[in-house]
Parts: structure tokens; sequence; C-alpha cells
């Protein structure tokens, strides 16, 4: 993964389209600070007269909303944590377990509202399927993001990304050498999915990989879902939702997820091992967006800032994701070489979906994935 992502994302990765929120509820109690000096309506820090003048409206707010941000999901613990330190914002984290669709969910039900979600980070299959009611940023480093990893206008930009892998414990199963392994008896009532594929990225992803790995493709996902329809058959699937707490009690002992999610895993149980399946490389990276109708709008602004900056691309390093920046910052000295030089290595030429594909392997998906494993 180093080598062919994070190293060549300008040559390899293709931006996925995205979008957002809509619906209403009650108006808002009082109008922000920022909202008065023209934070809501920015489309760059210059617009508010620099960088420091976002500080000051971001830090009059006082606070940021994100959503569906686990602690140990790419180190977003560290990142909360290191944002509300630098600036002293607050930052409101709900519904850390929720999924990207949990996320659009929430800014429907919550618009007007001064606990509606600021800023959105979002799975490609979800992503593509909104593209309406983002606010166009660009941040400081915006011209270093390759113009396939971002809308021209800022809209969305491509952030941090990995690749499908399969996380299980050496403890509790054999070590699988293909995804073919996974249909043997060993792994009856052991083998999990990160959600629900039609509602969450990593899910999608994991059907998304299977089908590669039986001979599809990432737009025709048939195989996929056969796979996932073979497991349910042989009694290995296990409709768990896994988290932390399931992996270390051994309650999900085989796990479909993003390579930095189940890598994360490895640093609190010794005997997690991670496998990226040969000729089953699926990358995919997340997509940052802040919400038109934020209710602190400075302070999503301030947090695409952060996010984007060398500090903050490198808390996505520490936590074993792939920067969008990477490349740019290596050739510069300012990547954390360590971390860098730490990520899994993968054996096969990666398949990044484009727009295209995933919308019409989304479809297929919805119409055919409770039909599969019900």
């Amino acid at each position: 993964m180093r080598t062919t992502l994070a190293r060549s994302a300008a040559a390899t990765l293709t931006a996925v389209a995205i979008a957002a929120l809509g619906s209403a509820c009650s108006p808002p109690e009082k109008e922000t600070a920022a909202s008065t000096t023209g934070a809501a309506t920015a489309t760059s820090a210059a617009d508010l007269g620099g960088l420091e003048a976002l500080v000051t409206a971001a830090k009059a707010e006082g606070q940021l909303n994100v959503i569906a941000l686990p602690p140990d999901w790419a180190n977003y613990g560290e990142i909360i944590k290191a944002f509300g330190d630098k600036y002293g914002i607050k930052v409101n984290s709900a519904q850390p377990d929720g999924s990207s669709q949990d996320e659009i969910n929430a800014a429907d039900q919550l618009k007007g509202q001064d606990t509606a979600p600021d800023v959105f980070d979002l799975g490609a299959s979800v992503a593509s399927a909104n593209v309406a009611k983002f606010a166009p940023y660009k941040t400081e480093k915006f011209e270093e993001i390759p113009a396939n990893l971002k809308d021209a206008n800022g809209a969305w930009v491509n952030d941090y990304g990995g690749y499908m892998s399969v996380g299980y414990d050496s403890a509790k199963v054999p070590a699988p050498t293909s995804l073919a392994d996974l249909l043997k008896a060993e792994y009856k009532g052991k083998v999990a999915l990160n959600g629900d594929p039609t509602q969450a990225g990593a899910a999608f992803g994991g059907v998304q990989m299977a089908s590669l790995g039986n001979g599809g493709t990432v737009d025709d996902i048939t195989k996929g879902v056969e796979f996932f329809g073979n497991l349910k058959k042989a009694g290995n699937f296990l409709p768990v939702d896994p988290t932390s707490a399931t992996i270390e009690s051994g309650q999900t002992p085989v796990v479909f997820d993003w390579d930095y999610l189940n890598a994360a895993q490895s640093k609190k149980l010794a005997t997690w091992k991670v496998f990226v399946p040969s000729g089953a490389v699926l990358g995919s990276y997340y997509v940052q967006a802040i919400n038109k109708d934020a209710p602190h709008p400075a302070a999503a602004r301030l947090w695409q800032e952060f996010l984007y900056s060398d500090e903050g691309q490198n808390l996505w390093l520490k936590g074993g994701a792939r920067p969008v920046r990477a490349e740019v910052m290596e050739k510069a000295g300012t990547i954390d070489a360590t971390a860098f030089a730490a990520l899994p290595k993968i054996d096969g030429a990666p398949v990044v979906p484009t727009e295209e594909q995933n919308t019409k392997a989304k479809e297929y998906l919805t119409a055919n994935w409770a039909k599969a494993i019900g």
C-alpha cells in the first residue's frame, strides 16, 4: 500500500463524487458570531481576512459538531483532541459508531438546530448517492491535492485512504491465504463484515473486494454478493457489527475492514493479524465536506484546514491511514518518515473504483444484498 497508494496517489486514484444533507427542524436559537462575519459563505480563509481571522471566528463559536468518528478509526481520537487543544474549541462527537448513512440521516433530522453536524466524513457508496448541499471551501493546502481527488470548487475533497483487508485472531482461526479459505469449516460462525454494505462504506468495500477475489469487478459485484451468500449458507457469516470490544472478546474473530482499522486492532490484541488478499486489492479514500447549513461554519472550515495541514495529515498516518498529501509531504520532507515506512505492503495492483462503478455496484447491492444473506 505504501508504495502504490500513498506514494502514487495522483496517478492511481480517482475521486468519488459526494454529497449531502437536507430537511428541516426548528431554527437555531441564535445567530452565531461567525455567521455575522461571513464564515457561512467563505470559500477560503482569505474571504475572512486570512487564517488568523478564521481562527478568531472559530474560537468565538467555541464548538464543532462531528459525527460518526470512532476514536480508534484512523486515529480520530487523537485528531479530535489535538484540534480541540490547539484552538480551545469543544468538539461534540455524536454517534461515534455510526455509519456514513447515519451522517446523512442526522443532517436531515437536525437541520436548523445547533446540534446538526458541521462536517462530514463519508465513504464512497453513500457519498456518491448525495451531491448537493456541501459548502465549497478550499483549504490553504488545496492546490497540493491532485485534481482527480477533489471537487474543483472545493465542495468535497478526499483526505485519507487505505485498502480493504481481512483481520483475524490468529489464536482462534487458521491464517487465511485466500478469501475462499473463509468458506471452510474452521471459520464457522466467525466471519463478520463491518456494517451493512447498503449503508456503510467499509462494508460496501468488503463486498467489492470479495467480488475482485472471486473473478468479478468493482462495478459488477455479483460475485461479491454471491460470496457472502455462500458464507451465510456455510454458516460462517456472523451478522454482528464488529467493534474493538467484540474483537478483543473473541466474538468476531474474523473481520472485513480497511487495513488501517484492522491494523489498529493489532495494537490492542497481539494475536490480531491483517491480510490483504492477492488479486483483490481494493483501495479507497474517505471524503471530507462541510455542511452548508453548519451551525458552526467557522469551526467547520478551521477543522478542514487542520485536517489537510502537515500536522493533521501526519496524524492520519500515525493511525495507519494514507494521507492524501503523502506524496507532496514526502518530497518536502514534512511527512512522518517512521510511520510512513511502517505502512503494510500489498501484493498486486490496487483497484480504485470510479463514481460510475460505485453507483452501478450500489444499485445491484441494494436490490440483492438482503436476498443473499437473508
